[in-house]
């Protein structure tokens, strides 16, 4: 239903004007590509999809056969605390008796009926004969119990006997995979897939209602699964507060949340339970510094713990950062002396709207009147909150009283925001407009960033900040006066001189 879904949205991208998705175009054959690949016509889309997705289960079970085959004991449904033993189970699989010195050989030419599920042994050995091994075959490859002509054409030549023999496989908890785990102790029927996103050392889950009763289950399984994760937690409310960190519950392991990520070869630290930290956003970092030079200038209006500020610092840009969590801004400053950028980043701890009409506007009052046309010092305005930032944009109105020198230094907007709509790019578009007052039309564009739920988008719309918005204009009675005012120092000034 994903898959579909997308494919809808996707089809909706071609009656979309200055809408950029990742193939950056959105001419037919390019849209054409994207749904080709989801259909599953070009190879390699599959790692496009997990990426959005980031995060599952692993070991998805696709054959139908393997849920039947591979099930734990049917005793573990509706079990809360997990019990490993509980799980033992034992099946029939076929295999073939043969002499030691040629398993290797065997190994390989068989390879294609050989069993290859992970965590079980191929060869075991043979209780009755210490000069041989049984080689335990693929049961979906042979279901009768027999091999096929070019199997018995490969034993004849090495002078193997053809028989397939049956061998009880015993399958314990470590052999299972997890969904074939949460499938035997959900309820029959229910949905167990569950996605999660890692943090470090830290699982982080988004549990429905009806996997809430074996959280503490699904926890430990998630740790016994993915090594290096030594703790699991999951969400218990939406991103609500000032600070937009959540609530979160500790299903399994230890209570330690504060960790250490790597995001585009950049390391960070942070307590993940007093900041917030996606790392589903990772491509989009990368995206918006890549469109920084070198002696640019920064503003991150809502920097967290410094994900734009930190590798755009490492890049030789001005940058100024600012959050309002007391956290988040301690963190930022933790950062950025970890990655040796805190002598290049100015830090913050306002809120936003206060940073733009104080920091940001100070620092553009003084640099862009000196700033000429063909002048290469950009101003990017970084604003990452999708929530509310959008409601932010009207503090760009009248930001400034001098007149521009030129178009060529008015700064970037990067805004980010959700959106429900039909149309998502239309209606960030419309958002910005009202907000900002003005239109944008042909001078802006909308990325979708990535789907967060069902029927909602999370986009970024980039425009060059209109001088009509960014600069105040003195009414005709106020120029007069002015000018006025300027004559009269001047024949002040020449009758001083003459004196």
């Amino acid at each position: 239903m994903r898959t579909l879904w997308r494919l809808g949205y996707s089809a909706r991208l071609l009656k979309t004007n200055n809408f950029r998705t990742a193939a950056a175009n959105t001419s037919f054959p390019a849209v054409w590509t994207l749904l080709a690949q989801y259909s599953g016509i070009i190879p390699g889309l599959f790692v496009v999809v997990r990426k959005y997705r980031f995060f599952t289960m692993p070991d998805t079970v696709e054959d139908k056969a393997d849920l039947k085959l591979y099930s734990p004991h049917p005793g573990v449904r509706g079990m809360t605390q997990l019990n490993r033993e509980a799980f033992k189970r034992t099946i029939v699989v076929p295999v073939l008796k043969v002499k030691t010195e040629i398993v290797y050989t065997l190994l390989k030419s068989l390879k294609h009926v050989i069993l290859q599920r992970p965590g079980l042994k191929r060869v075991v050995e043979d209780p009755g004969d210490e000069n041989s091994r049984f080689l335990i075959l693929d049961p979906h490859k042979i279901p009768e119990f027999s091999l096929g002509e070019s199997e018995q054409e490969v034993l004849n030549q090495l002078n193997v006997h053809p028989e397939v023999s049956k061998y009880n496989l015993e399958l314990t908890y470590e052999n299972f995979k997890s969904e074939e785990i949460l499938r035997a102790v959900l309820p029959e029927g229910q949905e167990v897939t569950s996605g999660f996103s890692r943090v470090g050392h830290i699982a982080h889950l988004n549990l429905r209602d009806h996997q809430l009763p074996y959280r503490h289950l699904i926890g430990q399984v998630i740790i016994d699964k993915n090594p290096g994760i030594t703790c699991v937690v999951n969400k218990t409310n939406i991103i609500d507060s000032t600070y937009r960190n959540f609530q979160m519950e500790v299903l399994a392991g230890e209570s330690n949340l504060v960790t250490k990520v790597k995001e585009n070869n950049i390391a960070y630290e942070l307590d993940f339970s007093k900041v917030y930290w996606n790392p589903r956003l990772s491509t989009e970092h990368s995206r918006i510094v890549e469109l920084l030079k070198p002696g640019d200038v920064l503003f991150d209006v809502f920097a967290g713990i410094g994900p734009f500020a930190i590798p755009a610092a490492k890049k030789k840009c001005h940058v100024f950062a600012n959050d309002l969590n007391p956290e988040s801004y301690n963190w930022l400053l933790h950062n950025c002396k970890l990655n040796k950028v805190d002598d290049k980043i100015k830090a913050f701890n306002m809120d936003g709207r206060d940073f733009l009409l104080g920091p940001v506007r100070e620092e553009l009052s003084k640099k862009l009147p000196l700033q000429k046309e063909e002048e290469k010092t950009s101003f990017h305005i970084v604003m990452n909150l999708p929530a509310l930032a959008i409601e932010f944009l009207d503090a760009f109105r009248h930001l400034l009283v001098r007149e521009p020198c030129g178009t060529a230094g008015l700064p970037m907007v990067h805004c980010y925001g959700f959106s429900k709509h039909e149309n998502p790019a239309k209606d960030i578009q419309e958002r910005a407009e009202a907000s900002l007052g003005t239109s944008l039309d042909g001078c802006c564009s909308t990325y979708l960033v990535r789907n967060v739920a069902p029927n909602k988008e999370m986009l970024c719309i980039s425009f060059q900040i209109p001088a009509d918005v960014l600069y105040k204009r003195p009414c005709p009675d106020e120029a007069k006066q002015a000018s006025k005012r300027l004559c009269t120092r001047s024949e002040f000034s020449e009758e001083k001189f003459l004196s």
